[in-house]
């Protein structure tokens, strides 16, 4: 594909994470935290408010390329008003929205779609997603009881006022300076994917290896790639080679978002992947989501100079 446009500058709003702590106060010229913010109520005059955390991820992307700027969304969170509330106390101007991606079908990721489209005041906003997204899931738990996740249907997204984009490929976004990655293929020995992910088709039960699973990519001018996953089903290995191959940009800037390693299953691979992740040796690493303490811990340890801890309300600014 044509080489993708370099910007100058990536700023990654978390409108949501699963984790907050407003007391941290470590705000530098690459990271700003939110506070305890002031919220006006009706019944009891100003009140004091944290960012929700949940479990779930969404992100409001605004890249700067010479005098222009242009933002999108990432994932639009859990529940109906988890991102949407962030976004309201923390007076983000969601009406200054493009585009909107989705990383792949799961419920914490296009749980809140509807009220973040509301805030944006747009009725012709384009979706780019795999078409793979609007599987019926579920996953079986250790005793084998199944289940469901919560569907995404077209029908409904377009009832938003949404254009759907269904693509398997790399799409270039914001006037070909971002990069829906596509479908991402899978390459390592120890990224596995998520063996207790099913699917129905026509009834008939599928293992379901998330093919959908997808990121974003950013060149940053003079400094490499900026990637930004939402759970990085395909491996969070495998996707920063993928955005290598198809950019053709070696440089590795900043590596953000969930890396899916949380739990006993996922446990087992965090030595690999955190040895793989020093080898591409990014300025920048921002485990968040579902990569889980123990590995957020694995990897702050092993790249400390690089680690960045992320939480709802956090500001990226690349």
């Amino acid at each position: 594909m044509a080489a993708l446009h370099e910007v100058d500058a990536v700023e990654i709003l978390s409108l949501q994470d699963n984790y907050i702590d407003v007391l941290t106060m470590d705000s530098s010229d690459v990271v700003q935290r939110p506070a305890l913010l002031s919220k006006t109520s009706d019944h009891a005059g100003d009140l004091l408010n944290s960012p929700l955390a949940e479990h779930g991820y969404s992100a409001f992307i605004t890249v700067t390329f010479g005098d222009d700027k242009k933002s999108m969304l990432f994932d639009f969170g859990c529940s109906e008003r988890g991102a949407a509330f962030n976004a309201e106390l923390l007076a983000v101007d969601l009406t200054q929205v493009d585009e909107l991606a989705l990383s792949h079908g799961h419920f914490d990721h296009f749980g809140g779609m509807e009220e973040l489209v509301r805030l944006t005041g747009k009725r012709d906003l384009e979706l780019v997603a795999h078409p793979a997204a609007f599987k019926e899931r579920f996953v079986k738990t250790p005793s084998g009881l199944a289940l469901a996740f919560p569907k995404l249907r077209r029908d409904e997204v377009q009832k938003m006022g949404i254009r759907i984009h269904e693509t398997t490929s790399p799409h270039k976004m914001l006037d070909n300076h971002a990069l829906f990655l596509g479908e991402i293929p899978r390459k390592t020995s120890f990224e596995k994917g998520m063996p207790n992910a099913f699917y129905l088709e026509k009834g008939e039960q599928h293992h379901d290896v998330i093919e959908d699973d997808s990121s974003m990519v950013f060149v940053l001018r003079d400094k490499g790639l900026v990637v930004l996953s939402g759970c990085a089903h395909a491996g969070i290995i495998n996707t920063v080679k993928h955005a290598q191959s198809v950019t053709g940009v070696s440089d590795i800037y900043a590596i953000m978002g969930g890396f899916h390693l949380s739990g006993p299953f996922y446990e087992q691979f965090i030595g690999q992947t955190v040895e793989a992740l020093q080898a591409l040796s990014p300025k920048y690493i921002v485990p968040a989501h579902c990569t889980g303490r123990k590995a957020t811990q694995a990897i702050e340890s092993a790249m400390t100079d690089a680690f960045i801890c992320n939480m709802s309300g956090t500001t990226m600014k690349f």
